[in-house]
Order: C-alpha cells, then sequence, then structure tokens
C-alpha cells in the first residue's frame, strides 16, 4: 500500500511538473466528481420522462425560445461544462442517433447506477467489483429481454408503439393525430424485402394554422412554385416529367470571343446559341402534344437544373407548368410517388418516362410558395406536412415525427416490441432479485445495485405524475409477483396495469441499446481512479 501511495504522489508530482496550473482530482474525490455529475444530469431529465412529463423552455442567447421535453433535444441544446456530464450526454444523444429514443431513460439509469453503487463503496466495496456484479446483471437482463419481447407487427400494434413514443414528446391530443400520420407514412414507403428508407418521408412544414391540421400529403409538397406568372396555378390528372437538365443558357467551357462585322451576323450568332436550349425545350413540347392531345390533362416540368426565362415564357404559352432547382433528393420523392423515371437527357425521352398525378397545386402563404403533388396511384414517398402559429410549435412536432417515425421503423424491424409503462424494469427487478443468490461473493451487490437502479423508471413516471413513488412501486411488485404477466404503472389512477392489453408497447431495440450503454459507461466512470484537468477551470463536484 506504502509503495502505491508513493507512486501515486510521483505520478502528481509528474504532472504538476509538466503542467503547474492542472488540477488533480484522486480516489474518493474522483468517484465523487463523476457521481456527482450524472446525478446533477439525472436531476435536470427526471422530471421530463414519460407522457406526464413537464416541458423545459431553453433560451438562446440570440433570444430564441425552444420549449421540449425531448431528452435529446436537450442535451444538445443545453450548454453543459463538467467534463463527465458531457460525457454522459454524448453517450445519450448517440442512442439517440442509433435508435431514435431513449435519451431521458439512458441518463437517468447511468445517474440511479452510480448512486447505488455510491452506497455500497462507501461501506468498503469496490469499485472493481462492483464493475463486475454490473456486467453480470446486464447478461441477466438482456436475457429477460428476450423473455419478454413478443412478436408484434401488425398495423394496430405500430400504431401502440407510435403512440407510447409520440405521448412523451407531445400532448396527448396532437400525439393521437401524429401517430395515425406516422404509421401511414411508414407503411406507404415500406417495400417487401428492403430496408425502409425514412428520407422518402418528406417534412415539410408550413407557419399557417394550428398544430391540429398536420396532415400527411399521399405525394409530395415542395417549397417552391413555377416562376412565371401565366402558367396555370393548378392543373387535374396532370403528367409528370423529372428530369435533370439544363434549360438555360450555357456559357462556353473555354474563354471565347465572337467577332462580327454587321447586326446581320451578331443577330444569327444570337439565334444559334439561343437553338441549343430551344431545341430541348421544343422536345418537352412535343412530347406533351404527344401524351396530352386535345384533352384537358395537365403537363408538368420538375427541373433539378435551372430554366431560363425564355424557356419558362415557352412552356407557358404550351400551358405547361415548369419547376425550377428541385433539391436532389426530390427527384427520387417523385419518381417513387409518381412512376415514371427521372431523365437526363431529351433524345431518347418517350411518354413511358412520365409520371402521373390526379392533382398538382400551387399554395401562397405570404412571400413563400408551395407546391403540392397529390392524388398519385400508389405513392412510395410521402409528405408530413407540419402547421403550427409559430416556430417553436414546429420545432417540437418536427422532433417528435421524427422520433415517432424511427419507432415504427424499429418495431418493423425488430418484428417485436416489449412492454412499456415501467414493466420492464419491475421484471429486471425481480429477476435480478431471484438471479443474486447465485453469485457469489461481493459481485452480488453490484447485481442488487443495478436491480435497485432499473426501478427509476417507474419511480419517476409515478412522481411526473403526481402518484407517490414508494406506493405505486409497491403496488407494482406485489401485483407482479401475483402474475405472470409484465406489469406497468396507469399513469392516471397510479394503479397497476398490463401494458400489453393497454397497448403500451417500447421499442425492443432501444430497451437493448439501453442496457448495453448504460451498463458500459457507469462501470467505466465508476473505475476512473484519477481526474487530471489541464488549466485552472474547477474540478470541484
Amino acid at each position: 500500500y506504502n509503495e502505491y501511495k508513493s507512486y501515486l504522489s510521483l505520478t502528481m508530482a509528474a504532472v504538476k511538473q509538466l503542467n503547474p496550473k492542472a488540477e488533480v482530482a484522486r480516489a474518493a474525490q474522483a468517484l465523487d466528481l463523476n457521481i456527482s455529475a450524472a446525478m446533477g444530469l439525472q436531476d435536470v431529465l427526471r422530471t421530463n420522462l414519460g407522457p406526464k412529463g413537464t416541458m423545459k423552455m431553453l433560451v438562446s442567447g440570440a433570444g430564441d425560445i425552444k420549449i421540449t421535453k425531448d431528452g435529446n433535444v436537450l442535451l444538445h441544446e443545453m450548454q453543459i461544462q463538467h467534463p463527465t456530464a458531457s460525457l454522459i450526454a454524448r453517450v445519450a444523444t448517440a442512442q439517440d442517433d442509433i435508435t431514435g429514443d431513449g435519451t431521458t431513460s439512458n441518463v437517468l439509469i447511468i445517474g440511479e447506477l452510480l448512486k447505488q453503487a455510491k452506497v455500497y463503496i462507501g461501506d468498503g466495496l469496490h469499485p472493481r467489483v462492483a464493475a463486475e456484479g454490473f456486467d453480470l446483471a446486464k447478461k441477466k437482463a438482456l436475457a429477460v429481454l428476450e423473455e419478454m419481447a413478443v412478436e408484434k407487427t401488425s398495423r394496430d400494434d405500430l400504431v401502440n408503439v407510435a403512440r407510447t413514443s409520440l405521448r412523451t414528446k407531445v400532448k396527448g391530443q396532437v400525439a393521437e393525430l401524429l401517430t395515425e400520420i406516422i404509421v401511414d407514412a411508414v407503411l406507404a414507403i415500406k417495400k417487401p424485402d428492403q430496408p425502409i428508407d425514412l428520407h422518402m418521408v418528406e417534412i415539410m412544414s408550413m407557419e399557417h394554422k394550428t398544430e391540429m391540421d398536420t396532415k400527411l400529403v399521399k405525394g409530395l409538397v415542395m417549397d417552391h412554385g413555377a416562376r412565371h406568372p401565366d402558367m396555370p396555378k393548378k392543373v387535374t390528372d396532370a403528367f409528370i416529367l423529372t428530369c435533370n437538365v439544363s434549360l438555360e443558357y450555357e456559357k462556353s467551357e473555354v474563354n471565347s470571343g465572337f467577332f462580327y462585322k454587321s447586326a446581320e451576323e451578331r443577330e444569327k450568332l444570337v439565334k444559334a446559341e439561343r437553338a441549343f436550349t430551344d431545341e430541348k425545350v421544343r422536345q418537352i413540347i412535343e412530347l406533351k402534344r404527344q401524351v396530352v392531345g386535345d384533352s384537358d390533362k395537365g403537363f408538368v416540368v420538375i427541373n433539378q437544373k435551372g430554366i431560363d426565362p425564355n424557356s419558362l415564357d415557352m412552356l407557358a404559352r404550351e400551358g405547361i407548368v415548369g419547376l425550377r432547382r428541385a433539391k436532389r433528393r426530390n427527384m427520387e420523392r417523385i419518381v417513387l410517388a409518381c412512376g415514371g423515371t427521372a431523365v437526363n437527357s431529351f433524345d431518347d425521352i418517350t411518354p413511358e418516362s412520365l409520371g402521373h398525378a390526379g392533382l398538382f397545386y400551387e399554395h401562397v402563404l405570404g412571400d413563400d410558395k408551395y407546391s403540392f403533388i397529390e392524388e398519385c396511384d400508389n405513392p412510395q414517398s410521402v409528405t408530413i406536412l407540419i402547421k403550427g402559429p409559430n416556430k417553436h410549435t414546429i420545432t417540437q412536432i418536427k422532433d417528435a415525427v421524427r422520433d415517432g417515425l424511427r419507432a415504427v421503423k424499429n418495431a418493423i424491424d425488430d418484428g417485436r416490441v416489449v412492454a412499456g409503462a415501467g414493466a420492464f424494469e419491475v421484471a429486471i427487478y425481480q429477476a435480478l432479485q431471484e438471479f443474486k443468490t447465485e453469485v457469489k461473493g461481493k459481485a452480488r451487490l453490484g447485481v442488487e445495485a443495478f436491480a435497485e437502479a432499473m426501478l427509476i423508471i417507474p419511480k419517476c413516471l409515478a412522481q411526473n405524475a403526481g402518484h407517490d413513488a414508494q406506493d405505486c412501486l409497491v403496488r407494482l411488485l406485489q401485483e407482479y409477483k401475483g402474475t405472470d404477466k409484465p406489469v406497468g404503472l396507469d399513469l392516471v389512477s397510479g394503479e397497476a396495469m398490463l401494458p400489453m392489453e393497454a397497448g403500451v408497447f417500447d421499442n425492443y431495440c432501444v430497451k437493448k441499446q439501453l442496457l448495453n450503454s448504460c451498463t458500459v459507461i457507469s462501470s467505466n466512470l465508476l473505475i476512473v481512479d484519477e481526474v487530471m484537468r489541464a488549466g485552472m477551470s474547477s474540478l470541484k463536484g
């Protein structure tokens, strides 16, 4: 021990020599530093958990307001100074990047694991032994997860998964509306035996009306309109030509100049230059005449590159709607929504290249124009049109929609779900209480700490709903012992309920990721016995 002590003092002396301003926190002090950071972050986020969680209002330096209870948004936007707290925040946001949910739970469980371990370490348990206990408990918890996962993939099940996720982000009424929209959107873009690409769901926002006017457009909404005043504002039964061809005057690639003797020669040169672009526009007009003929059908050209005023004028005279500079991603979406193919040259253009939409119209809102492509036959790309009276409402709904889409995608990919409402955590607690009797030595205390830490989720759900946490917990544990089904907490009455029957489902992959990441980061923080920080910034917990 004396040798170890002298080694530590040598280490400190070496650090001080290299950087006299460095601060060093050692042994118990380093552990306290990490635990207090985790508990501090936990205190900030614990009131956000669940559908009854409270909101946080974030005000930026410029005075922009964000009202949210999404853990991921909070951790991204908050200015976290403490190094350990910052590390935990990064782990939690990585959870969101991987699975799309579970950020708040991540922070709560890490904080609680360290808090429970602190009790035993204070009584003389070595942090390394506690970490080994955590690892054993994690393996058992993952086994419980496999047993509890239930195969559910029907539309009603997906609706329940989306509703459970959304109710923790936005108020109930909006969550109900968004649930149906999100499930329909994901099912529309789902192709058999292919991974789901959520980029094919366009999320468009309009600062207009209320959040209850948010809707699913089975087609596409673009945030720009036709560029010529004489073009039709609304066409029905329209052919859609998607192209990536420049319809504007092109400069030569090399630096060139024209020399002419008379005005007539100059006119000829200008005509020859224009003829190159005009020929491409004529090919579009010929195709339109071929497919539309004398009927009332519409014709819309959506181009990724530019269309110059002369070309726009030629298209307008033919009654063709021309949109220029569309987003590259929209080119993929239009083809999936309307059919046809995106063309890169007009030389071999055929009627088979065209898509079809029942309705195309332009909507003007203030200075902004929006183009709607609707009534598509079999859209495999759709748009969620978010409406709201102000920016922070729209931002809040946007974040919720992204999480909801990921929740439905995860449920489809996993093919199974887990009981929500704290049922999973209660089941782990009971399983670990039985399992710890099989664990030999002091590692059993680590398993005990892990089991206790899991109960933070039902505790916080009860507190945030205005119930007594201990009462609710006792009821849950009693009910669970009397039945072999998962038992969760009814937040309205504070009584026990069966989440699988009530339709409260959590994602399997979110729970799996939670158990893995929380255990790893907690174990790593427990076995840190020295924190060195350059400069004068304080390391006091």
